[in-house]
């Protein structure tokens, strides 16, 4: 009988250097004025076959061997888990009311067109892309789906650097890019619940139980965590809320992925229904990503970068013609739509085209969902690189077209009504936790510990 070759020294070896180089990689580009995930995607590439196993094979198998690539998969998991339960808690339903009419209308059109020209693209693409056994519909719906992300944290962290983060047209994008978040992960759902589905039949209950999910989630849970959070403010019970907040998160997407739409939809979800504004739920929510930004996302990016491969494309010019007809399409459809909808909105010209450069911000969200369609097989190796480019590229765009577009205009920070998250938001910069990790130049493109939300006082995570 072989031995099992234990992978705890390769892991040991593998983890330390993935997140010391994306940290190196976020700090490069945040001085070229990039938002850090961009630096963490490019490092990404760069491990993976696309350079360094391309350059030097055995650099890149010694530092990844096939024994430990397994286990940085589930700790890079872990770490989309935390960060979607904190997307799902950062984005403040009710605040959305407040911009409701304009951004409704954006979101909407900023969604349906690159959904629309997404399935336009996906019907050509289909036989030349799709992989054997994948039917059309699925591969159609995934890729109509991936044409129409917005990354809602990226882009507060872009707003927050150039202070525009409480300005009318900062509030604006964040509560249009709210609405994208929200739209989209049901979209993606839907488009698992298919995939995975062995007939319409078995699709439609999947549905039902998702939406189940989801009303006991938001009529049950949601009051029963509020009163529980009332109880903790009045007692010292920090690390219980933090074990609790965990678990919830776990087991919400144990719930949704054997429902068979995904455990990430379950992690967002059950951030959406913890109670917002509370100073000890605030704090363990900043302890969570003090730790999964800096350590664990870092893993998602590399095995992002693992698995894919520019060279795929570089033996075969067609494929870099497809490639340019899906980066064509994302930004007429995203900057295109969003722009035109906030001129219909009443928006000015350069304020609407600002609005659209936003929105066609992808960032890690647009990995998330590309990694969720190569892991159900929907896409394969070779449109998943084209795909992952297509998300770099725009989300490193976002930045310099912003600067040619408001060019010579002074952003105004008017005042914001504080809420009780600002406060919370204050506490956490006070001197008696100033040493707790510093979790406002985290390579997601975080910022605050705190008060990231459509119209709150910090960028979101």
């Amino acid at each position: 009988m072989a031995a099992t070759t234990d992978p705890l020294p390769d892991l040991l070896i593998a983890i330390p250097a993935v997140i010391l180089l994306c940290k190196v990689g976020a700090r490069v580009v945040r001085g070229a004025g990039q938002p850090p995930v961009v630096g963490e995607i490019a490092v990404g590439l760069l491990l993976g076959p696309s350079f360094l196993g391309w350059l030097w094979p055995g650099a890149q198998a010694w530092l990844f061997p096939p024994s430990s690539l397994p286990y940085l998969g589930l700790l890079g998991n872990l770490g989309l888990l935390i960060f979607m339960f904190l997307v799902g808690h950062e984005i403040q339903l009710g605040s959305l009311k407040a911009q409701s009419g304009t951004a409704a209308l954006v979101s909407m059109v900023s969604v349906a067109l690159p959904l629309g020209l997404g399935t336009l693209l996906a019907l050509g693409m289909y036989d030349s892309f799709a992989p054997e056994g994948v039917d059309r519909l699925p591969f159609v719906l995934f890729i109509a789906v991936a044409m129409s992300i917005t990354a809602f944290p990226v882009m507060a962290r872009i707003l927050a650097d150039r202070g525009m983060y409480r300005t009318r047209v900062g509030v604006l994008a964040l509560a249009c890019a709210a609405f994208d978040d929200v739209t989209a992960w049901c979209l993606l759902a839907a488009v698992v619940a298919v995939s995975a589905a062995g007939s319409p039949m078995e699709a439609v209950t999947t549905a039902l139980f998702a939406i189940g999910f989801a009303l006991f989630m938001f009529g049950v849970l949601r009051p029963v965590l509020a009163r529980l959070t009332a109880r903790a403010e009045r007692t010292s019970t920090d690390s219980l809320v933090l074990v609790l907040l965990f678990s919830g998160l776990c087991l919400s997407a144990l719930a949704t992925d054997l429902i068979g739409v995904h455990a990430l939809f379950g992690a967002f979800v059950f951030g959406a229904v913890t109670p917002r504004g509370s100073r000890v739920i605030e704090f363990q929510a900043a302890r969570l990503r003090a730790f999964a930004v800096p350590v664990l996302l870092p893993l998602f990016f590399v095995t992002t970068g693992l698995r894919a491969d520019v060279s795929l494309l570089a033996a075969d010019p067609v494929q870099w013609l497809w490639a340019g007809a899906v980066l064509s399409v994302a930004v007429l459809a995203k900057w295109g739509g969003g722009t035109g909808a906030a001129r219909l909105s009443g928006q000015s010209w350069r304020d609407a085209m600002s609005i659209g450069a936003l929105m066609n911000c992808r960032g890690l969200t647009e990995l998330i969902v590309l990694n969720v369609g190569l892991g159900l097989g929907v896409i394969g190796q070779d449109l998943f690189t084209i795909l992952v480019l297509m998300a770099l590229i725009t989300t490193a765009a976002t930045s310099p077209a912003l600067n040619l577009i408001r060019k010579g205009m002074p952003e105004e920070e008017p005042e914001v009504e504080r809420r009780p998250a600002d406060e919370a938001a204050d506490d956490l910069r006070q001197p008696d936790v100033s040493r707790q990790p510093d979790v406002s130049r985290q390579p997601d493109g975080s910022a605050d510990a705190v008060g990231a939300r459509a119209g709150g006082a910090g960028p979101a995570s």
